[in-house]
């Protein structure tokens, strides 16, 4: 089979087919995913069909494995699944929190750099299909004034926040366990050392620091309607054996819902970062 690469839009997302397994596990076309990375903020590979060792492999091609603290398969303490089955994961019923805009490790100092997902089993029709906004197209696009009101704005990131949104009303004991994990604040805008900005939203926001409640969300969702625009936004319809990796700092991402009982079965790997919000 011939190998092929295609642009998904303009400014996000390449789509590259005929490597499969083994054939990932070439220093080669790993320099060429971190390019991809780089340049559009998601590689998909159709149909790789990888498996756990292949996986954490070429994760180590990418970068450094950050081992899940729950979740894990099995046998492969580098690799996480992902699904509502709660006979599969312990982490199970907090994944519909997912089907909101977010980015993984929102209450970190240091978030994962890059997400691996292969897709083991898919979900039927539409459900469980990927999002990707691109938050650096989306910063660049705003006008110059907006990004002038946008700079020094602090924002508080926390996981009660995003369960918030799935149990708008926890009990005292769901609350509680929710507060241990420590809230993060974080600058609007993120700086990066190559002068690059991204825009930091998602579920795990839940306010401006220094503004009234109502005032602060409605930024926070103006900002968050605005990164979700059809120009920033690639959409992934899973196929059996895809294999998906993305800027995790650059890109927020959501799965379109899908049930508890749904087959759809992902295997993730997390690549650690190197630079701190700021």
């Amino acid at each position: 089979m011939s190998i092929t690469k295609t642009k998904v839009t303009p400014t996000t997302g390449i789509e590259i087919s005929g490597l499969s397994g083994g054939q990932l596990l070439d220093p080669a076309v790993a320099a060429d995913t971190l390019a991809g990375l780089e340049e559009s903020g998601v590689v998909i590979f159709r149909e790789a069909n990888v498996t756990d060792d292949e996986l954490v492999a070429l994760s180590r091609l990418l970068g450094e494995v950050v081992p899940p603290a729950r979740g894990a398969v099995e046998g492969h303490p580098e690799v996480q699944a992902i699904t509502r089955d709660a006979s599969k994961s312990t982490m199970a019923a907090y994944r519909e929190a997912t089907f909101w805009w977010h980015f993984d490790g929102a209450t970190d100092t240091v978030p994962d750099k890059y997400t691996l997902l292969t897709a083991r089993e898919i979900a039927g029709d539409d459900d469980g299909d990927t999002e990707f906004a691109n938050v650096y197209a989306a910063y660049d696009a705003l006008p110059d004034e907006e990004k002038a009101r946008l700079a020094g704005v602090r924002v508080v990131h926390s996981f009660a926040a995003s369960q918030l949104r799935v149990y708008p009303d926890p009990s005292e004991r769901e609350r509680a366990s929710w507060d241990r994990i420590p809230s993060r604040e974080h600058p609007l805008v993120w700086h990066r050392r190559s002068g690059r900005r991204s825009l930091l939203l998602g579920a795990t926001a839940g306010e401006v620091v220094g503004q009234p409640d109502e005032e602060g969300e409605s930024l926070l969702e103006r900002l968050l309607t605005w990164a979700a625009q059809p120009q920033f936004v690639v959409r992934h319809k899973w196929r059996r054996g895809d294999l998906v990796i993305w800027d995790n700092t650059g890109m927020l991402h959501r799965a379109l819902p899908y049930g508890e009982t749904s087959s759809r079965l992902m295997h993730r790997t997390s690549i650690a970062g190197d630079e701190a919000i700021s």
